[in-house]
């Protein structure tokens, strides 16, 4: 990498920094600033992009992926807002087992982000006489990412694969085995970890009264709107048809709901304002990564490169850098190991490279809050809530590595290792 490469790279290294640690060492600064920090550094990659190498291209691309991707989190951060789940009891770790599972199938439907921002709010509400981080960050790794790897509505790389060309059903046919494997150790531990803090908290729970609010949901004409967006995710043509719909749908939404349903989800647009103005800055600033990876990614690879290296190159940069974009950077770079342009020989010849990409892709999103979309509004909503969330260091440290490191290896080792 020449000096000219690094530094291209240096404001996406220092927002990255910035989202880490700042929050843990000012806070207070961080929540005044964060708008300026990520802002300010993505207009230095923008205006290089712009003045020096001109490239109009680049940016124009990197507008419309930001455009779509706030168009669909947005507009499902709106609807599902305006669907209120009530809770009744309170949940014991099979409980929450259960509403995870049912999450992480809902999630192949509404999507991750879909999934995740009607299920948060009763999640929260659920779990109120004893939530903790783990809740919170189990929810993201089920709900906002593994869970939904079985259909390209599912995730959102995997929605861009469905695009290049993958056949709808071939993700359910070849990525189940590891949904169930996946998803069933993390709710193991999930179990395990639960148990234990709800034995520990058992004596404060005693003096709690019972939730009053029975199960049930309003709010239920919002399903109409929450179809639109699903059906305008597969609207190519004409250039932001599929925004407009999206973003028609969450406007509909939120003047024909009552405002006792907002007030029952204390809804308001700090959750999505905050994911709209750091991911304008990872978007941005990412745009000499994403490039520097294209260009590189077949040196780094190797002339031929096991499905395990695709596994693990996808995944460590998918948990650092959004995963939809990764992924089209490792998909293009198995188009020019395997010679082939087109997508029909790559099922046939290196099927297992794209398992392993697609997998990778969308398991190690859940990493870091900024490896998957949902992963951030989760967060926000729940710091909204009053919930204890950790930091940006202490999800990794604390969760990512012991509670999803593990699994992520087991995989590899019955899958990937020996292909």
């Amino acid at each position: 990498m020449t000096m000219a490469e690094f530094l291209t790279l240096l404001p996406f290294v220092l927002l990255l920094g910035a989202m880490a640690a700042t929050p843990i060492f000012a806070p207070g600064w961080w929540l005044r600033h964060y708008a300026k920090v990520a802002l300010g550094l993505g207009a230095i990659t923008a205006g290089y992009y712009l003045l020096a190498l001109h490239d109009t291209h680049s940016l124009a691309e990197a507008a419309h992926e930001y455009v779509s991707f706030i168009a669909l989190v947005g507009s499902l951060f709106v609807v599902s807002g305006g669907i209120h789940i009530g809770t009744k009891g309170k949940a014991t770790p099979l409980t929450n087992v259960v509403f995870l599972l049912i999450g992480a199938i809902i999630a192949n439907v509404l999507g991750t982000t879909g999934a995740a921002m009607l299920l948060v709010r009763p999640w929260i509400q659920l779990n109120k006489s004893r939530i903790a981080a783990h809740h919170i960050v189990f929810f993201i790794f089920l709900v906002a990412n593994i869970g939904g790897c079985l259909t390209p509505i599912g995730d959102p790389p995997l929605f861009l694969g469905y695009l290049q060309g993958v056949p709808f059903w071939w993700v359910t046919q070849n990525c189940w085995p590891l949904w169930l494997l996946g998803g069933g150790l993390l709710l193991a531990i999930f179990y395990f970890v639960d148990q234990r803090h709800y034995l520990r908290t058992l004596p404060a729970q005693r003096e709690d009264k019972p939730a009053g609010e029975a199960w049930k949901i309003e709010g239920l004409p919002n399903l109409f709107f929450l179809a639109v967006i699903l059906v305008a995710v597969f609207v190519e043509k004409p250039l932001f048809l599929r925004e407009g719909l999206m973003l028609a749908a969450a406007a509909g939404s939120y003047f024909t709901t009552k405002k006792s349903v907002h007030a029952a989800n204390q809804f308001d647009f700090h959750p999505v304002q905050e994911v709209a103005i750091l991911f304008a800055g990872l978007f941005s600033t990412m745009m000499p990564a994403l490039n520097w990876l294209n260009q590189n990614s077949t040196n780094l690879l190797g002339q031929h490169p096991s499905p395990a290296i695709f596994y693990w190159g996808t995944g460590v940069l998918s948990s650092t850098l959004d995963n939809a974009p990764t992924y089209l950077g490792f998909l293009t770079s198995l188009h020019a190991t395997a010679g082939a342009e087109d997508i029909q020989p790559l099922l046939v010849t290196h099927a297992h490279h794209l398992l392993a990409i697609s997998i990778a892709s969308v398991f190690f999103g859940a990493a870091t809050y900024i490896g998957n979309g949902p992963n951030f509004m989760v967060k926000a909503i729940a710091e909204q809530n009053g919930v204890p969330v950790p930091s940006f260091i202490n999800y990794v440290l604390k969760y990512s590595l012991p509670f999803l490191l593990p699994v992520l290896v087991i995989i590899w080792l019955i899958f990937f290792r020996t292909n």
